[in-house]
């Protein structure tokens, strides 16, 4: 299904550093080995972190022995001892790496210190996490069936190297508030009005299709932008009205049918109470004088 070493060969020639808009990694080597066997005991003064897609083993941390079997993930600290003991050999991915101190955020840079000294090193199953599907994700397979873009392996590997506080560290705290719902059912409202101006728009469709009461959609523009939900939709007709009289050839009467006003005599009071020049006049003054225009 994969191909391991032309994947390792890729990975160890083109992804040497991973770089997010947040950190910057440096990385010593990939490895993705189709058979590797056991190792002596040893230690590393950075992150190096595993995966195990196929085979058996036993990997020891400090002293403590984890079982691994496909699907495992786990994680060797920088300074600390382990060694992998395996009789038929693992199918295993690895990667050596550490953040770049002077190029990475404090606060990942925090999470990656505190990560050195967290206790969990192993998950038994990691096969459907995050993690270990970024990491398939970077291997090249058989006959180069859904290889991942050439474009889009370094950014998948810094999501990779970042994926690891999660999988690893502490649980993540609750995310901070996104948006308000109020400010996004505003927000779709109005995007909504925007691309619709040509159809019929009433307060109670909006509001069935964003499934909140009339009254409060009615509260949320007054509330939100100080201005009526009717008064919104026809200070958008206008402005696209306007839009169209100074960048077409288009006849009133087709604008006034394009920015959704019943008739061309609505139309032109409306646009004239708001913009205080009638359309044509508009126009006139918004073009060229030696420009011609059908009216």
């Amino acid at each position: 299904m994969y191909r391991y070493q032309a994947s390792d060969v890729m990975l160890n020639s083109r992804i040497m550093e991973a770089i997010h808009p947040n950190a910057r990694f440096v990385i010593y080597y990939w490895g993705v080995d189709e058979r590797l066997h056991s190792n002596p005991v040893h230690k590393h003064s950075f992150f190096e972190a595993c995966y195990v897609l196929g085979g058996k083993g036993t990997y020891t941390d400090n002293g403590r022995p984890y079982l691994l079997q496909s699907g495992t993930l786990f994680l060797s600290r920088p300074g600390v001892a382990h060694q992998i003991v395996t009789e038929d050999g693992l199918s295993l991915l690895f990667v050596a790496f550490e953040p770049d101190e002077a190029k990475t955020d404090p606060e990942i840079l925090a999470a990656f210190r505190a990560l050195a000294e967290a206790e969990r090193v192993w998950v038994e199953d990691g096969s459907r996490t995050p993690t270990a599907l970024l990491w398939e994700s970077l291997l090249l397979r058989e006959e180069n069936a859904y290889n991942l873009p050439g474009a889009a392996v370094a950014p998948a590997a810094s999501a990779l190297l970042l994926s690891f506080l999660a999988l690893f560290g502490e649980p993540a705290a609750a995310p901070k508030p996104g948006i308000p719902r109020d400010n996004m059912i505003l927000r779709r409202a109005k995007l909504y009005i925007r691309d619709n101006l040509s159809k019929p728009l009433s307060l109670p469709e909006m509001a069935a299709m964003l499934n909140v009461s009339e009254r409060h959609l009615s509260r949320l523009f007054s509330g939100g932008i100080h201005e009526s939900f009717t008064g919104y939709i026809r200070r958008e007709r206008v402005r696209e009205a306007a839009r169209l009289l100074n960048e077409s050839e288009l006849p009133i009467k087709e604008i006034s049918e394009m920015a959704g006003f019943s008739s061309v005599h609505y139309f032109s009071r409306t646009f004239t109470s708001m913009m205080h020049v009638p359309p044509g006049v508009f126009r006139r003054q918004a073009r060229p004088p030696h420009s011609a225009h059908a009216e």
